[in-house]
């Protein structure tokens, strides 16, 4: 379980395809306190930590995994956002994340609004995943609110520190981010579905 907020950023140092799967080896500036079998979100996937070397350590994709978020595209020199599992000890910041990445978006516009910036971002809207205005979203990791939700799109607003302390500075037009709908909606969605049928 995570809160989406991301504590630094690493990046993929090495990538070894293992059958079909992926290993990435990725340098980051808590790999010293990390430990095997440790669960990590990368851009809001949960990765198991396999293995630690000095200040890299890797993790391993699965084929389901590499098609279902955006891991398949990294690159060696790709910023991730990463974020530790939640410890129940203190106060929880952002929402309740999963690491379950439920599907992939495209970013349709960045727009710069007085420092802050405007991203849209579109994806296949379906009766189990749908945004609602000043509801929980979490791209790439990041817990954001979502400022407009349209048919097939939403925007997030990123405040200045959000936008240099993560890897959304580097997104461009056209980019696929990894999406997490906020596990409330998509129960409240299941149990009207549900209803709906009987």
């Amino acid at each position: 379980m995570f809160t989406g907020i991301v504590e630094t950023t690493g990046i993929v140092e090495a990538i070894q395809q293992n059958e079909s799967n992926i290993d990435f080896t990725l340098n980051c500036l808590f790999t010293q306190q990390l430990k095997i079998d440790q669960s990590l979100a990368h851009n809001g996937c949960c990765l198991t930590v396999v293995e630690i070397n000095d200040t890299n350590y890797k993790v391993t994709a699965i084929k389901e995994t590499l098609e279902k978020t955006n891991l398949g595209k990294w690159n060696i020199g790709t910023e991730v956002n990463l974020e530790r599992c939640l410890k129940f000890d203190g106060r929880l910041d952002g929402h309740l994340v999963q690491g379950h990445v439920d599907k992939t978006g495209i970013v349709k516009n960045i727009k710069d609004v007085d420092g802050s910036f405007l991203i849209t971002i579109a994806y296949q809207e379906t009766d189990e995943y749908t945004t609602v205005s000043q509801g929980s979203i979490t791209v790439n990791g990041i817990s954001l609110t979502v400022a407009e939700s349209g048919a097939n799109d939403f925007s997030v607003a990123i405040i200045p520190y959000t936008w240099d302390f993560t890897n959304m500075k580097n997104l461009k037009i056209g980019d696929t981010v990894n999406l997490e709908f906020d596990i409330i909606g998509k129960y409240v969605n299941k149990l009207l579905k549900k209803n709906a049928v009987h």
